[in-house]
Protein backbone atom coordinates (compact mmCIF):
# COMPACT_ATOMS: atom_id res chain seq x y z
CA UNK A 1 0.00 0.00 0.00
CA UNK A 2 1.38 3.35 -0.98
CA UNK A 3 -0.24 5.41 1.64
CA UNK A 4 -1.91 4.20 4.47
CA UNK A 5 -4.57 6.95 4.77
CA UNK A 6 -5.42 5.89 1.01
CA UNK A 7 -6.80 3.32 1.93
CA UNK A 8 -10.13 1.36 3.88
CA UNK A 9 -11.72 -2.10 4.87
CA UNK A 10 -14.95 -2.62 4.14
CA UNK A 11 -16.69 -5.63 5.48
CA UNK A 12 -18.62 -7.78 3.37
CA UNK A 13 -21.11 -10.64 4.21
CA UNK A 14 -22.79 -13.05 2.37
CA UNK A 15 -23.86 -16.45 2.05
CA UNK A 16 -20.50 -18.65 1.10
CA UNK A 17 -20.92 -21.62 -1.22
CA UNK A 18 -17.37 -22.78 -0.54
CA UNK A 19 -17.95 -22.32 3.01
CA UNK A 20 -21.95 -23.22 3.35
CA UNK A 21 -22.27 -20.55 5.66
CA UNK A 22 -22.95 -17.00 6.59
CA UNK A 23 -19.55 -15.30 5.87
CA UNK A 24 -17.74 -12.31 7.37
CA UNK A 25 -14.79 -10.85 5.00
CA UNK A 26 -12.89 -7.74 4.76
CA UNK A 27 -11.16 -5.95 1.74
CA UNK A 28 -8.94 -3.14 1.05
CA UNK A 29 -10.30 -0.73 -0.58
CA UNK A 30 -8.92 2.82 -2.12
CA UNK A 31 -11.16 5.61 -1.72
CA UNK A 32 -12.65 7.19 -4.32
CA UNK A 33 -15.34 9.63 -3.18
CA UNK A 34 -15.81 9.64 0.66
CA UNK A 35 -18.45 11.74 0.87
CA UNK A 36 -20.57 9.02 -1.30
CA UNK A 37 -19.22 6.08 0.33
CA UNK A 38 -17.35 4.97 -3.22
CA UNK A 39 -14.32 2.89 -2.69
CA UNK A 40 -12.44 0.49 -5.23
CA UNK A 41 -11.71 -2.70 -4.19
CA UNK A 42 -7.89 -3.65 -3.70
CA UNK A 43 -7.43 -7.04 -3.33
CA UNK A 44 -8.69 -10.34 -4.41
CA UNK A 45 -11.82 -11.35 -2.77
CA UNK A 46 -11.42 -15.12 -1.29
CA UNK A 47 -14.76 -16.34 -0.58
CA UNK A 48 -17.13 -13.64 -2.22
CA UNK A 49 -19.64 -13.79 -5.37
CA UNK A 50 -20.13 -10.30 -5.28
CA UNK A 51 -16.95 -8.39 -6.33
CA UNK A 52 -13.43 -8.64 -7.33
CA UNK A 53 -10.33 -6.19 -7.02
CA UNK A 54 -10.94 -2.45 -9.11
CA UNK A 55 -14.72 -2.30 -8.91
CA UNK A 56 -16.07 0.22 -7.38
CA UNK A 57 -18.18 -0.33 -4.63
CA UNK A 58 -20.52 2.06 -1.95
CA UNK A 59 -19.83 1.26 1.16
CA UNK A 60 -21.49 2.92 4.70
CA UNK A 61 -20.66 2.81 8.22
CA UNK A 62 -22.93 0.30 9.88
CA UNK A 63 -23.68 0.93 13.34
CA UNK A 64 -23.81 -3.09 13.87
CA UNK A 65 -21.36 -4.17 12.40
CA UNK A 66 -18.93 -1.27 14.00
CA UNK A 67 -17.37 -0.29 10.02
CA UNK A 68 -17.53 0.51 6.70
CA UNK A 69 -20.04 -2.25 4.74
CA UNK A 70 -20.72 -3.13 1.65
CA UNK A 71 -24.06 -2.24 -0.16
CA UNK A 72 -23.74 -2.70 -3.67
CA UNK A 73 -21.08 -2.47 -6.94
CA UNK A 74 -21.11 0.70 -8.61
CA UNK A 75 -19.02 -0.23 -11.29
CA UNK A 76 -17.78 -3.77 -11.97
CA UNK A 77 -13.95 -3.48 -13.40
CA UNK A 78 -14.18 -6.68 -15.75
CA UNK A 79 -11.96 -8.32 -13.84
CA UNK A 80 -13.17 -12.10 -12.66
CA UNK A 81 -12.66 -14.32 -9.58
CA UNK A 82 -11.91 -17.72 -9.46
CA UNK A 83 -11.80 -19.83 -6.49
CA UNK A 84 -9.11 -23.06 -7.11
CA UNK A 85 -8.72 -25.82 -4.51
CA UNK A 86 -6.46 -28.53 -4.75
CA UNK A 87 -7.87 -32.41 -4.83
CA UNK A 88 -4.83 -34.22 -3.30
CA UNK A 89 -2.64 -32.72 -0.13
CA UNK A 90 0.42 -33.87 -1.81
CA UNK A 91 0.65 -31.36 -4.90
CA UNK A 92 2.58 -27.83 -4.24
CA UNK A 93 0.01 -25.41 -4.46
CA UNK A 94 2.79 -22.69 -5.38
CA UNK A 95 3.10 -24.55 -8.41
CA UNK A 96 -0.22 -25.13 -9.55
CA UNK A 97 -0.61 -20.41 -9.12
CA UNK A 98 2.60 -20.24 -10.97
CA UNK A 99 0.68 -22.03 -14.02
CA UNK A 100 -2.09 -18.98 -13.83
CA UNK A 101 0.52 -16.49 -12.81
CA UNK A 102 2.55 -17.70 -16.28
CA UNK A 103 -0.83 -16.73 -17.95
CA UNK A 104 -1.33 -13.14 -16.50
CA UNK A 105 -3.51 -14.49 -13.43
CA UNK A 106 -2.60 -13.03 -9.78
CA UNK A 107 -3.81 -14.99 -6.86
CA UNK A 108 -4.18 -15.25 -3.03
CA UNK A 109 -3.14 -18.01 -1.12
CA UNK A 110 -5.14 -18.97 1.84
CA UNK A 111 -3.95 -21.58 2.70
CA UNK A 112 -2.01 -25.59 1.14
CA UNK A 113 -5.10 -26.13 -0.86
CA UNK A 114 -7.29 -23.10 -1.19
CA UNK A 115 -6.77 -19.73 -3.36
CA UNK A 116 -8.28 -17.44 -4.96
CA UNK A 117 -7.34 -15.93 -8.42
CA UNK A 118 -8.46 -12.99 -10.43
CA UNK A 119 -8.30 -13.00 -14.14
CA UNK A 120 -7.94 -9.34 -15.96
CA UNK A 121 -10.49 -7.58 -18.20
CA UNK A 122 -8.31 -8.01 -20.69
CA UNK A 123 -6.99 -11.68 -20.94
CA UNK A 124 -8.86 -14.01 -23.02
CA UNK A 125 -10.66 -16.39 -20.10
CA UNK A 126 -11.03 -19.15 -22.87
CA UNK A 127 -6.72 -19.78 -22.56
CA UNK A 128 -7.43 -20.28 -18.52
CA UNK A 129 -10.55 -21.66 -18.87
CA UNK A 130 -8.63 -24.66 -20.84
CA UNK A 131 -6.02 -25.32 -18.31
CA UNK A 132 -8.33 -24.77 -15.55
CA UNK A 133 -10.65 -27.78 -17.47
CA UNK A 134 -7.21 -29.72 -17.97
CA UNK A 135 -6.03 -29.21 -14.57
CA UNK A 136 -9.88 -30.85 -13.58
CA UNK A 137 -9.83 -33.59 -15.88
CA UNK A 138 -6.14 -34.78 -14.41
CA UNK A 139 -7.78 -34.94 -10.90
CA UNK A 140 -5.63 -31.94 -9.27
CA UNK A 141 -7.68 -29.35 -8.71
CA UNK A 142 -11.62 -28.55 -8.82
CA UNK A 143 -13.04 -24.54 -9.48
CA UNK A 144 -15.66 -22.11 -9.34
CA UNK A 145 -16.35 -19.22 -11.02
CA UNK A 146 -18.31 -16.87 -8.17
CA UNK A 147 -17.45 -13.37 -9.99
CA UNK A 148 -17.33 -14.17 -13.72
CA UNK A 149 -17.60 -10.97 -15.53
CA UNK A 150 -19.31 -10.48 -18.74
CA UNK A 151 -16.14 -10.04 -20.69
CA UNK A 152 -15.26 -13.38 -19.68
CA UNK A 153 -18.89 -15.08 -20.44
CA UNK A 154 -19.13 -16.98 -23.39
Amino acid sequence: MENKEDYVKILFRYYSDVLEEETVETMWATIIDQGKGYYKIDNIPFYGPLVASDDIVFAEYDEDEQMLTYRETIESSGNSVIQIVLMDKEDDINSIRKIFEDLTCASERINDKYFAMEIPANVDYKLIKLKLEQLKDEGLIDYAEPCLSEKHQY
